[in-house]
């Protein structure tokens, strides 16, 4: 391993924290040092690793988004109820510095569920908001953690 091996390997370790802290874009950073590496190393293993981490990615992206919201459809979870949540985070985001952002979005979907559908019922939908974003951040960083497994792989063989 030379020094762009060890840099790129920082870059890919700062985007798997990115994935947990919402300050740093995970997955990109990810694809950022792994696209750097394989302009550096050039080849086509390199570029074919590459190739491989923006597949993974790409497809952690797509089932981030798409198998939470399913599950929040089958409860009975309007997407309108995420909206509140996520601008609540975003809100939360910028008062309370990294805690804000999860807080704010459990504040913002229990107030529009409480408006939606009352105190008691608001508990369900709380709690299905929450499985589901835990679920894509799950997603993600499982995606994140193939991806930096498969640049690691590519890195040690070329």
């Amino acid at each position: 391993m030379d020094l762009i091996d060890v840099l790129c390997g920082l870059g890919v370790a700062a985007g798997l924290v990115g994935v947990l802290v919402p300050v740093l874009p995970g997955s990109a950073l990810v694809w950022l040092a792994v696209l750097a590496w394989a302009f550096a190393q050039g080849g086509a293993g390199a570029w074919g690793a590459f190739v491989a981490v923006t597949v993974l990615l790409g497809a952690g992206a797509v089932v981030k988004y798409v198998v939470p919201a399913r599950r929040l459809d089958a409860a009975g979870v309007p997407r309108s109820t995420l909206l509140v949540g996520g601008l609540a985070g975003v809100v939360g985001f910028f008062v309370v510095p990294l805690l804000g952002l999860p807080l704010g979005f459990v504040a913002g979907v229990h107030v529009a569920e409480m408006r939606r559908v009352g105190s008691r019922a608001a508990r369900f939908s709380t709690r299905h908001a929450l499985a589901a974003a835990g679920l894509s951040l799950l997603v993600e960083l499982s995606a994140a953690l193939l991806a930096a497994g498969t640049w690691l792989v590519a890195a040690l063989a070329l």
